[in-house]
């Protein structure tokens, strides 16, 4: 495979095989080709696409769709966190970890209001960046240890928040989609129809920001509106969530 220039310090690779395709994001090149280096040690991965940018990134995201985009916070041209906003709207196959040396406030939150699916620190060994990259690539939201607690409680404030402007109805339904029961049994328990419970559903949707189903049994469960237990955290040396 060779690689091409594109732009100011982007590289693209071509990938007809079915490895996992990655985006590595990082104004320094030694960070930015170690980082590919570790990656392309595993069989099932390669890095179809090297940036220094954000603008870079967001172009090359649409040239060579990759699966995974690993993006560093600070690019000389725009955030990391910008980035990922644009590539959620606009390349939403694309899953978006930040892989950055700050573990602030600041960043946690903004990467947490992005929708990213993961925050590594670039200090984390090699075997487990390569693990947690498999683990998004599977669809899982992976978390380095020393900011999992702050990642945590950025969701739990945020939900909270949200979940204030639930109206007492509409906290009651969150609470039974959470005991797992379909519409048409929450509609039996609370005697209206289904289509009212719908509507509810739908404005719930809407104010916690949420697009289905699964996201809802969540938040019902993590912020005690339901019975069910919370569900455990797998362990490694990053979190998967």
């Amino acid at each position: 495979m060779q690689y091409v220039p594109h732009g100011s310090a982007a590289k693209i690779i071509g990938a007809t095989d079915r490895r996992l395709r990655v985006l590595v994001v990082d104004d320094h090149e030694v960070q930015r080709v170690g980082t590919r280096q570790v990656l392309e040690t595993a069989e099932d991965i390669v890095v179809v696409a090297e940036a220094s940018g954000g603008n870079d990134a967001v172009a090359l995201a649409g040239e060579v769709n990759p699966d995974v985009a690993l993006l560093d916070i600070k690019l000389p041209d725009r955030s990391g966190i910008d980035v990922a906003r644009e590539l959620a709207v606009h390349h939403r196959a694309t899953r978006v970890v930040i892989l950055s040396a700050y573990d602030d406030d600041y960043s946690v939150r903004g990467a947490l209001e992005a929708g990213v699916a993961g925050y590594l620190l670039k200090t984390m060994p090699r075997a487990e960046l390569i693990r947690a990259v498999r683990a998004v690539g599977l669809g899982d939201t992976v978390l380095d240890p020393a900011v999992s607690e702050r990642w945590e409680l950025v969701r739990q404030s945020q939900s909270m928040a949200a979940a204030a402007h639930l109206t007492a109805r509409e906290r009651q339904i969150v609470a039974l989609v959470g005991e797992g029961l379909s519409n048409r049994a929450i509609g039996a328990h609370l005697g209206v129809s289904v289509r009212t419970v719908e509507g509810h559903l739908n404005h719930v949707f809407s104010k916690l920001g949420m697009d289905g189903r699964t996201e809802l049994v969540r938040f019902a469960m993590t912020n005690g509106l339901s019975g069910s237990p919370q569900p455990e955290t797998q362990q490694a040396r990053f979190s998967v969530i």
